[in-house]
């Protein structure tokens, strides 16, 4: 069968896909996020408690529904990228990609040989529905859908050499690791690191690839979408079931609410 991955064909479409980050590391919820109206949910894998089966149960949640998952990786490690592809992820976000250098190791990890060093193992994985799928070698690399994060100073630097990455399907700017990186820890909204993250998403979109972010704030993410951003999750799962609940039991108790989450920021 021909390589297949939704998220990445739209992606390349340049069709907005609205997503929502799923930091409570519970398959559950991630399956009532899935049929919330989503294109697609990130498994959060460097800031929310998942390990490699908790990922494997969210992905297998989400599976029967139209939303796409992406998985984070908590660091862009050939061994867990292998795993990670392993139990059907066709869709990564990793963190911390500052040079192009870096960029080139991770689209080498994400290929088999001759066109990278991903181990071959995949007749006993998920991936290849256990060697049902026969073809699964010949297309694996073109299914996978690689997006890196860009979130700091260095890694402005060497945006567009990042961008140039043959095998990066798009960029994610982390305005709260680039806020502190700039100075501004904890004020992601600070003017200086928004003007900085409108030069960045305009860079990216100019060289071809798609630009992406979180943010909760609904003005923020509709001015990214202007700016021609295709992947921006809207929300985190964690934080709107806080805000919410906290909310709640303020209006019965009569005491003043708990502290807002902070869910202007994004990461």
């Amino acid at each position: 069968m021909p390589a297949h991955n939704p998220f990445k064909t739209a992606l390349a479409a340049r069709r907005p896909q609205i997503g929502l980050w799923l930091s409570m590391a519970d398959p559950y919820m991630a399956e009532v996020s899935a049929t919330a109206g989503f294109d697609w949910l990130l498994i959060d894998g460097e800031h929310a408690p998942n390990d490699l089966r908790s990922t494997l149960a969210a992905l297998q949640a989400v599976a029967p529904h139209a939303a796409q998952p992406v998985v984070r990786a908590v660091q862009g490690e050939t061994a867990l990228i292998k795993q990670l592809l392993d139990i059907g992820a066709k869709n990564l976000l990793v963190p911390m990609v500052d040079t192009a250098e870096q960029a080139r190791a991770l689209v080498s990890a994400t290929r088999y040989p001759p066109l990278g060093i991903r181990g071959v193992g995949s007749a006993v994985g998920r991936a290849s529905q256990w060697s049902a799928r026969t073809d699964y070698l010949d297309i694996a690399d073109e299914e996978v859908c690689l997006l890196v994060q860009v979130e700091t100073v260095t890694a402005l630097s060497n945006l567009a050499a990042i961008c140039a990455v043959d095998g990066i399907d798009g960029v994610f700017i982390g305005p709260a690791d680039l806020a502190a990186s700039m100075g501004h820890r904890g004020r992601p909204g600070h003017p200086e690191v928004q003007a900085a993250i409108e030069a960045a998403m305009r860079t990216i979109v100019a060289s071809g690839k798609a630009a992406g972010t979180l943010t909760s704030d609904p003005k923020l993410a509709r001015r990214y979408l202007e700016l021609g951003c295709t992947f921006v999750a809207v929300g985190v799962d964690v934080l709107l079931y806080a805000g919410a609940a906290r909310k709640l039991a303020a209006d019965f108790t009569g005491a003043p609410p708990a502290a807002e989450p902070v869910s202007r920021a994004a990461y």
